[in-house]
Order: C-alpha cells, then sequence, then structure tokens
C-alpha cells in the first residue's frame, strides 16, 4: 500500500499598508521559508494574487545572512522584496507597516523599538495617538546632474539617497508625470546604475508639497516614505533650508495619493517621519495554489 505524502502546511501571511502604500506579509521568523521572486511576484499580483506594492518578510536577524552583523542592535530584519520580485535597501511605509505587524503579534509594545533594513538599522517610535515614527537616518545628496523626462518634456533633478536611490522632481502640475506604467527616462544612465525612485512634486503651501512616485521595481505606488523624505530634503534645499548650517529643524508635510506624511530634518541631518500604519486582514496561503513556484524550505 502506498502512503500519499503529506500535503505542505499553509503558509501564514498579513496584509497592511502605510498612507495606502500596501504589503504582503510573510512571518518567518526562523527563516525557514526561501523566497523565489517568481513567487513574490505571484502573491503581490492584484489580480491572480493577494496584491501589493512589495512583500515583508519577517525574519529575526540573527537567522539571515544580510542581517547577522546587525543582530546585537535588531532583533528583527525586514527582508523587503518589491512586487516584481526584486530586492530593495528600504522602504519607509514598510517599515511604519512591519513594525505595526510586531506589535499586532504582540512581539513589541509602544514605544521604541530598532528594526534592521538592507539600509542600516533603522529606530522607530510607536506612538500612544496610533502613528508610528521612523528615524529614516541621513539623506546624502550626490552632486551628480540629473536630468528626468516624460514624454517631450523634460526636468532637471534633485539626485537624493535614503539609503535607496531618488530623482526629485519639481513640476507644475503632476499631471506632467503621465500614467507612470513604465519608468521615466533618466540622464545620465550612470547616475543610478540599478534603477531609480523618481518623484514628481507641487507646492501646497508654505513647507507643504503633494508628489507622486514610480517606484522602482513597482511602477506608480500611492505613498514612498523614502521618497517622501527625499522630496522634504529637496523642497528645504530648494528653499533655502538646512538645519546642518541654521541649527534649526525644518519639517515638511507631504501629501501623497494615500494620504499625509509629516517629515523633521534635524541639525545632525537625522530624519523622522511620521504616518499612519494599519494591519487589515490576516489568513493563510494555500501552497497548492503557489504550484510549481510555492515556497521552498531554505
Amino acid at each position: 500500500m502506498t502512503t500519499a505524502p503529506a500535503a505542505a502546511a499553509p503558509i501564514a501571511f498579513l496584509k497592511g499598508h502605510g498612507t495606502e502604500n500596501d504589503f504582503v506579509i510573510v512571518p518567518d521568523p526562523d527563516n525557514a521559508l526561501a523566497l523565489p521572486a517568481a513567487a513574490v511576484v505571484r502573491l503581490c499580483d492584484r489580480r491572480a494574487g493577494i496584491g501589493g506594492d512589495g512583500l515583508l518578510h519577517v525574519v529575526r536577524s540573527e537567522a539571515h545572512p544580510d542581517a547577522r552583523a546587525m543582530a546585537d542592535r535588531a532583533e528583527w530584519f525586514m527582508d523587503y522584496r518589491n512586487a516584481d520580485g526584486s530586492v530593495a535597501e528600504m522602504c519607509g511605509n514598510g517599515v511604519r507597516v512591519f513594525a505595526r505587524y510586531l506589535q499586532h503579534a504582540g512581539l513589541t509594545d509602544a514605544g521604541d523599538l530598532d528594526i534592521a533594513t538592507r539600509g542600516g538599522v533603522k529606530r522607530v517610535h510607536l506612538d500612544k495617538n496610533g502613528d508610528i515614527t521612523v528615524s529614516m537616518g541621513r539623506a546624502v545628496l550626490p552632486g551628480t546632474d540629473v536630468t528626468v523626462s516624460v514624454g517631450n518634456r523634460a526636468w532637471p533633478a534633485r539626485n537624493v539617497s535614503m539609503g535607496n536611490p531618488h530623482a526629485v522632481v519639481f513640476v507644475e502640475d503632476l499631471a506632467h508625470a503621465g500614467t507612470l506604467y513604465d519608468p521615466p527616462a533618466f540622464s545620465p544612465p550612470a547616475a543610478y546604475p540599478d534603477g531609480v525612485n523618481v518623484e514628481f512634486v507641487v507646492d501646497r503651501g508654505p513647507q507643504h508639497v503633494a508628489m507622486r512616485v514610480h517606484e522602482r521595481g513597482a511602477a506608480e505606488t500611492r505613498s514612498c516614505g523614502t521618497g517622501a523624505c527625499a522630496v522634504a530634503v529637496a523642497a528645504a534645499r530648494r528653499d533655502g533650508h538646512d538645519p546642518a548650517a541654521t541649527g534649526n529643524p525644518v519639517t515638511y508635510t507631504v501629501d501623497v495619493l494615500g494620504g499625509r506624511l509629516v517629515i523633521t530634518e534635524t541639525p545632525d541631518g537625522a530624519i523622522g517621519m511620521s504616518g499612519p500604519a494599519v494591519i487589515v486582514a490576516e489568513g493563510h496561503i494555500d501552497p497548492a495554489w503557489l504550484g510549481s513556484l510555492e515556497f521552498a524550505v531554505a
């Protein structure tokens, strides 16, 4: 008598968003699941999968080779994947949702928390009012001259790194960004050898801007946390504000399609981002649905 092989166990997942930048969350403390790019793409598919701008793989730092060196500073590692399956250094909205998941799962309380990312260790504060503030590190502003173009329009862009690359473009109308289905063209190509997140920005009032963004690996998204930080820094420099020079912090309100983020840069260069993060659902992935792309044991 032949015994049929046991069916693979369902895999837990959650769904969350930060200002409508949404993520599939896969808890995997021991890093026991392999995440092939094709499986990530399928999970993030909005029609045939769960749907999301990216995937948050929740792993203990000591269990992941990319985070082991940070384990003495941060227990948890955000192994972030773009919707196209590619690996990304950082995601500001993703960090807030990651922290909200840890709180939801009873793995942390309100207060301060350190989270390891490929962009370094990020300090997070879970406010009692429900918002989450992330210490995003310092912006780097390479002096490279960059041009971004959409159709027959072209603009100079501010090159800003937040641990991942950004090109910030100030425009008269957000409609000038076009559909953002495809990555906007940029030059010179050497400025962003691995691609770039492109933010289109208009003014709404004093120290208040609105943006649209094409995220590398995900097309247009409803929000981008690192992008909002890059926009605030670029707008501050355009407006003559440099906290390192004046000794005074500067705060910008950044409206995204999915809500509002508040960005503060302090005289030491540290950037804080505050905004909401919500867990909306949880359940199980059926390994049979993933078929040949199912999660394998690492």
